[in-house]
Order: C-alpha cells, then sequence, then structure tokens
C-alpha cells in the first residue's frame, strides 16, 4: 500500500499542464482591452485563457476610433482534442502565447466649412416645412369658420 502511495505522489508531482495566454499589444500602446466585454487591461497585456475559440475584442484609446473585431484562438497540435490529454500528463509544461497586435487609427478630420454648410441646408429644409406646416393649418382653420 505504501508503494501504490508513494507512486501517486511521485506521479502527480511530475504531472505537467498547458499553460495558455493572450498577449495583446497596439500602435500606439496605452489602449484599454475588453476580451468579450471583459475589460482585461491596457496594451501591452497579457492574460491567461482556458478556452480556444472566437473572442470578441474591442480597443479604446482616447484621440482613436474604437476597435471592435474578432480573433480566433487556435490551439497548436498537441493541445487538440484527444491529444490534449498527452498534454495535460506530461512531464513538462507546455505554453501556448497567442500573440495580437491591432493598429488604431486617428478619426477622419472634419471639415467645418461643410459642416457648416450642411447645418444650413437642413436649418431652411426644416424652416420650410414648418412654414408649410403652418400654411396647412391656416387653411384648415379658415375652412372651418362659419
Amino acid at each position: 500500500m505504501l508503494r501504490v502511495t508513494l507512486l501517486l505522489i511521485v506521479c502527480a508531482a511530475t504531472i505537467g499542464c498547458v499553460q495558455r495566454t493572450i498577449t495583446v499589444t497596439s500602435a500606439p500602446a496605452g489602449a484599454l482591452v475588453y476580451l468579450n466585454d471583459e475589460e482585461i487591461g491596457r496594451t501591452p497585456t497579457t492574460v491567461p485563457f482556458t478556452w480556444y475559440g472566437l473572442y470578441d475584442v474591442r480597443l479604446i484609446k482616447d484621440g482613436y476610433e474604437t476597435l471592435n473585431t474578432t480573433r480566433r484562438a487556435e490551439p497548436p497540435l498537441f493541445d487538440t482534442l484527444g491529444l490534449d490529454l498527452i498534454s495535460e500528463v506530461s512531464p513538462e509544461t507546455k505554453r501556448v502565447d497567442l500573440q495580437w497586435h491591432f493598429t488604431l487609427t486617428r478619426p477622419a478630420p472634419v471639415d467645418e466649412e461643410l459642416t457648416v454648410d450642411r447645418a444650413r441646408q437642413l436649418r431652411a429644409l426644416l424652416d420650410a416645412e414648418a412654414a408649410h406646416t403652418h400654411d396647412q393649418t391656416t387653411i384648415q382653420t379658415e375652412s372651418n369658420e362659419p
């Protein structure tokens, strides 16, 4: 019985594992990162993960457009279905570090003259509609008078 117990302790002490991390970087650095709507930190940042598959990624930084995208975490061969059991019980620790880099863009410059011109056009359209509505109300009121 003592031999079996010692054997189990030795086996448990020598079993390795797979450490999985995702490292997110950006240009410029310092963007706030969300993975699947969970804030994980500012770039560059590294977080552990458990599941392979599709991740929703959002990066936010003042002065830059918010980036919403998806990335797929693909397993290496040793961590695919069936082989992952062997990886988990092998004596060495295996590492998977996915590197995801994103480039943020600045918003397009606003043409102030064009914006003011569009505002004037909108005001003229609203004024014309208001005048038309007023004329319709006046016509209805005059026709209803005895």
